[in-house]
């Protein structure tokens, strides 16, 4: 997918590269270094360097083949570094294993998780945490902000068989949270959004800094939470001085349990749904209907800009458009002032209990008559029907779809129906 190249990041960043020889440099020594005095002059370095997600960079570091790290406190070394780690996509297909919440607890909403922070309380409280590392005896210990002290390593180049050699001095790691065990410390790095990658730096520079100060095993585990489901990644280095030596040992996912949607939920929702006229909004194309979910959540705070959500979320620019109309098509996301916020109805359901919540969001879903009649097939075969049966459906309905001509595009979007079909079906198990 071609990067958008309007945002603020990206042209800002087409002028440093316009005024340094970044791409010249990298080909000869293999790196190029930057200040962040010298980035502050075209904007903020905190904010032209914070790509949590390959998705995040700018489209000239996409383009050159670039990424870039901190090294100090206050200085960058970008490069051909191999640096993101690709997750699981098949996360799903992992049962989640159902959690209580105490009863007695009332200052952490488990139903009321939009921050790392709120999530992380809440697989403690529950305990996730202590289930995942097999520990009974588990206390929290480090987290935030702190220096790295000095090591070296070597990364790999994502073109050449070859590493380079990196020295760290003093530069800024943050860890979301860290948990004792007597044998044992973990370092949890966590995103409240659906993932497909993450940025190995966010694990390995705490893994550094703790592997030399203290003899317990560090261990360092990656974990999102999407569509109320807490994705665990544990992983070791197989070999410290080795950024890329990351290890994926155990992976689980975990739900806080509540009372389960069932066939007969949904059958009855389906009788009782009203059939709405289409909004005047494009067809949804957004295939992962959890992404849908996770803009929504991502809003439930405060309003936040497309060039901001594809910065902040696993999210590329193009993609933030296409889940944001999707969002805005079921009435859950409405644009104001060139920034997307809740619609009354998104800030009411995002705040219901699991099972409430995804079946207000279905209702939403088949108030569309091309997703109720793909649904009511579904039924009818007592299966997922195939995607010429989504375009059949959908062609034969042509009329109704808001500014979709050509059959080409009817196919695309079919793609999205189907998708969120299933993820209807899914949520009965």
């Amino acid at each position: 997918m071609a990067k958008n190249r309007n945002r603020k990041v990206d042209k800002k960043w087409a002028e440093i590269f316009a005024d340094y020889p970044i791409v010249e440099q990298v080909e000869e020594q293999g790196y190029f270094t930057i200040t962040s005095s010298e980035i502050n002059k075209y904007r903020e370095a905190r904010l032209m360097t914070k790509f949590d997600h390959e998705s995040n960079l700018p489209y000239l570091f996409s383009e050159h083949n670039l990424t870039i790290l901190p090294i100090t406190r206050g200085e960058y070394i970008i490069g051909k570094f191999d640096v993101y780690e690709k997750l699981n996509l098949n996360y799903e297909e992992i049962t989640p294993i159902e959690v209580d919440f105490p009863d007695w607890i009332e200052s952490v909403n488990p139903k009321d998780l939009y921050s790392e922070a709120a999530v992380l309380k809440s697989a403690l409280i529950s305990g996730i945490i202590n289930d995942l590392i097999e520990s009974e005896e588990l206390i929290s210990t480090v987290s935030g902000r702190m220096s790295t002290n000095n090591f070296k390593f070597s990364i790999r180049n994502k073109e050449k068989e070859l590493y380079h050699q990196i020295r760290v001095e003093n530069s800024q790691c943050e860890i979301d949270g860290g948990y004792e065990t007597t044998d044992k410390l973990i370092l949890i790095e966590a995103k409240n959004s659906f993932s497909e990658d993450f940025l190995i730096r966010q694990l390995y520079y705490p893994y550094r800094l703790w592997n030399k100060k203290i003899a317990k095993e560090v261990v360092p585990v990656f974990m999102f939470y999407s569509n109320d489901i807490f994705s665990f990644f544990v992983y070791q280095f197989k070999e410290h001085n080795n950024y890329n030596s990351l290890e994926l040992l155990v992976q689980k996912n975990y739900v806080i349990k509540d009372k389960s949607i069932t066939s007969r939920d949904l059958e009855q929702l389906f009788r009782d749904v009203t059939i709405k006229p289409e909004p005047e909004i494009p067809f949804p194309q957004a295939d992962s209907f959890n992404r849908v979910l996770d803009l929504v959540k991502s809003l439930y705070e405060k309003p936040l800009s497309i060039e901001e959500i594809s910065t902040r979320y696993d999210f590329d620019k193009r993609q933030a458009q296409y889940y944001s109309r999707a969002g805005m098509y079921l009435d859950l996301i409405k644009s104001e002032d060139s920034r997307l916020k809740l619609s009354k109805l998104g800030r009411k359901i995002i705040t219901m209990r699991r099972k409430k919540k995804n079946l207000r969001i279905v209702e939403s879903i088949l108030e569309h008559e091309i997703f109720y009649k793909v649904f009511k097939l579904c039924l009818k075969r007592s299966t997922l029907i195939s995607k010429k049966d989504v375009v059949d459906i959908m062609l034969a309905n042509k009329e109704k779809l808001y500014n979709i001509s050509s059959e080409s595009t009817i196919r695309r979007r079919a793609q999205t129906v189907l998708k969120w079909i299933e993820w209807i079906l899914d949520l009965k198990g």
